[in-house]
């Protein structure tokens, strides 16, 4: 097997060594900056631990957590980045951690769990990557992938030397592939502390001039919303790209109207599988380099970056065929001779009202095309004679609708009655509930589960 680690990090030893690498607390690290640093974590590590130890290496982008990440891909030490939240000692323990990396320094960690799984990895000569799902639909899974095979993907990058924003969190697939993106290509990643500070992310974009900006349409949504981009000059960025959940066509729409000289791409990857390239066909996406059959509108995907399975949980979405369910529900088209796919929801947001289902997304779309409606949430609620309802949370705009208050019982009648027409009645909201904002979760996903 070619050593794809070992390529990859000669790569960043033989760029120009000035060049920027980590923009950090207003500090502009260079490659030479990040390798001596690795060098110095390399020789920490050589002293201390054994080959393919299991280290959790704890805290979100950073130089130290970045410089610390490439000294183990080098000595084959098995990595789970961990952002730290309510259930992080949990996932250390279950991830099988013998060691711990926080705030610049390492120690051990009493944990002797040792898994079939990594083992397979490091016999190989490979070390492991353990990501942890964001949990919000269950427990959050532990996730084995081979380094090996998640770096062989970045080689053949092109060298473009430009600065994009490390958004989607240190440990995201998202997050990840956009760290490994900048590192592959020469680039400088542009750390945020403030995520959820609109005008932060934007006074980032104009300071570093920013390029790409990889994000999810809540985000993005909230973004518009603040109205940040007439504040700042954002004219450097010349490509958002988006996933994680579906972007709703209204908002896309905006977007393009308000970033007009921006180039918007759809991405596709889940935890499990890593990030798939992809083109796109107006709302369509093309999968890329990965084996894929939709089975009951269903996605399943093969692919090369796929991981080896889960630590903590059953693994029968992985089929004896190789191919992971990814529980996205998809529409088709073909385009030029090649299918093309759009997703249209997930198989766990589904509401079933009396034997009928419906898709949050599709009574979304119609909703946010309300002039007063800023944002919205469908999700699901028990109801004893149908077993689910279709209920509401929706964000307004009042001044749209030229008054200043209006309750859930007469905001409800407006939007039954606009409903009507557009979709079949057990579709249409039957409670509504005004919120000042929606709930998102750390990874900029709305929070749909339980009704929340």
């Amino acid at each position: 097997m070619d050593n794809f680690s070992d390529k990859f990090l000669d790569r960043l030893e033989k760029y120009d060594q000035y060049t920027p690498a980590i923009a950090d607390s207003n500090k502009v690290y260079s490659y030479k900056e990040l390798n001596l640093l690795k060098k110095k974590y390399i020789l920490e590590l050589q002293e201390k631990t054994s080959k393919y130890d299991t280290i959790a290496i704890i805290g979100d982008y950073s130089i130290n957590t970045i410089s610390f990440l490439l000294a183990c891909i080098k000595i084959r030490i098995n990595v789970v980045p961990i952002v730290k939240d309510v259930h992080y000692m949990e996932k250390i323990k279950e991830s099988g951690a013998k060691w711990i990396f926080e705030s610049n320094s390492f120690f051990k960690f009493d944990n002797d769990v040792k898994y079939e799984i990594v083992n397979k990895i490091n016999a190989s000569g490979d070390s492991a990557m353990v990501l942890f799902s964001s949990g919000s639909t269950g427990k959050p899974k532990a996730i084995v992938h081979s380094l090996n095979m998640l770096l062989k993907s970045y080689m053949e990058k092109k060298l473009r030397s430009i600065n994009m924003l490390l958004f989607l969190m240190f440990d995201h697939i998202g997050g990840i592939n956009t760290l490994f993106n900048v590192l592959a290509t020469a680039s400088c990643g542009v750390i945020v502390e403030e995520r959820k500070n609109m005008k932060s992310i934007a006074k980032a974009i104009e300071k570093y001039k920013i390029s790409i900006l990889p994000a999810s349409p809540s985000f993005l949504n909230l973004f518009l919303m603040s109205g940040v981009y007439l504040e700042y000059d954002l004219s450097s960025l010349k490509f958002i790209t988006y996933g994680t959940e579906k972007m709703p066509d209204t908002l896309l729409e905006k977007l393009r109207n308000v970033f007009s000289n921006v180039r918007f791409h759809q991405t596709f990857g889940t935890s499990e599988i890593g990030i798939t390239q992809t083109s796109t066909y107006n709302d369509f996406i093309r999968l890329e380099n990965v084996d894929y059959k939709i089975v009951d509108n269903e996605l399943y995907i093969k692919s090369e970056t796929q991981s080896l399975g889960y630590l903590n949980s059953d693994n029968s979405s992985f089929g004896n065929d190789g191919y992971f369910a990814t529980g996205d529900l998809v529409e088709t088209c073909m385009y030029n001779g090649k299918e093309y796919i759009k997703i249209i929801g997930r198989n766990k947001e589904m509401i079933n009202v009396g034997g009928e289902k419906v898709l949050p997304s599709e009574v979304e779309e119609v909703i946010l095309k309300l002039p007063y409606v800023k944002d919205c949430l469908i999700f699901g609620e028990s109801n004893a004679i149908t077993g689910q309802s279709v209920s509401l949370k929706v964000v307004l705009d009042l001044k749209e609708i030229g008054i200043e208050k209006i309750s859930n019982i007469e905001l409800k009648k407006k939007i039954r009655s606009y409903c009507k027409d557009k979709l079949a009645l057990y579709k249409i909201p039957s409670k509504v509930e005004i919120v000042e904002y929606l709930e998102i979760s750390e990874r900029f996903k709305k929070i749909r589960s339980k009704g929340k």
